[in-house]
Formats: structure tokens, C-alpha cells, sequence
């Protein structure tokens, strides 16, 4: 049993090391292609990102400004791609927009979304 103990107290300072990290993204740029009517793709790129998870976020932020400067309130998250390389990473994000609530689990509400991301610092469109 000792080792398993051991091992998860390694594992938790590790994840306590992680988190101590500071987080200083660049966020290096959104490309915005409608691909077909309400069908649209962002190419997002970012230096210093923690995880996928962080570009993936970047692209959220940048499908909910999208959709409200078009003048809707929602979108539909379809796909994301994430790619690293060298420090620099990459999202390739499709989205769908609507006025009404789309159906499926993975919408946003824009308005909600785009005031989080200006909370937390993520730059939109």
C-alpha cells in the first residue's frame, strides 16, 4: 500500500508544481473563413498556452464575437483541431451560428461566452 500512497502524493505535487506556473499567453491571431451560410471556421495561433484546452478557448471566444457581430446570439461548437509545434499552437475551430438555440450539447450562448472572454483576458475577433 505504501507505494500507491507515494505515488499519489508525487502525482499531487506535481499538479501543485503545474498550476504554480505563471500563465502568460500571446495570443497570435484569429483567420475567420465562412465556409457556407451559418457554417464558420477560425484558425487561431498562441505561444505560452498550458494546454489544448487554452487554444480551444481562444477559438470559443472568437465563434461567440463572430456570432454577435453578425448579429446572433448562439453557435454551435461542431469541431476543434488542436496542434503544437515548437511552442506555437494552433486551433482549427468549426462552428455553426444561429439566432435561435441550436440544437445539440456543445452550444454557446455568445453573449455569455464573449463577456467571459473579455473577463479573462482572451481577445475575440
Amino acid at each position: 500500500m505504501l507505494p500507491i500512497l507515494s505515488l499519489a502524493a508525487l502525482t499531487a505535487c506535481e499538479a501543485a508544481e503545474e498550476d504554480a506556473l505563471p500563465f502568460t499567453p500571446v495570443y497570435d491571431g484569429v483567420e475567420t473563413r465562412l465556409l457556407d451560410g451559418d457554417l464558420v471556421e477560425f484558425r487561431v495561433r498562441m505561444r505560452g498556452a498550458r494546454t489544448g484546452e487554452d487554444v480551444a478557448d481562444y477559438a470559443e471566444c472568437a465563434a461567440a464575437q463572430y456570432a454577435l457581430i453578425r448579429g446572433y446570439g448562439f453557435a454551435r461548437h461542431l469541431r476543434t483541431n488542436v496542434y503544437e509545434e515548437g511552442g506555437l499552437w494552433r486551433a482549427d475551430a468549426v462552428y455553426t451560428i444561429s439566432a435561435g438555440l441550436p440544437r445539440g450539447l456543445k452550444t454557446i450562448d455568445a453573449e455569455v461566452v464573449a463577456l467571459n472572454c473579455s473577463e479573462t483576458g482572451i481577445p475575440m475577433v
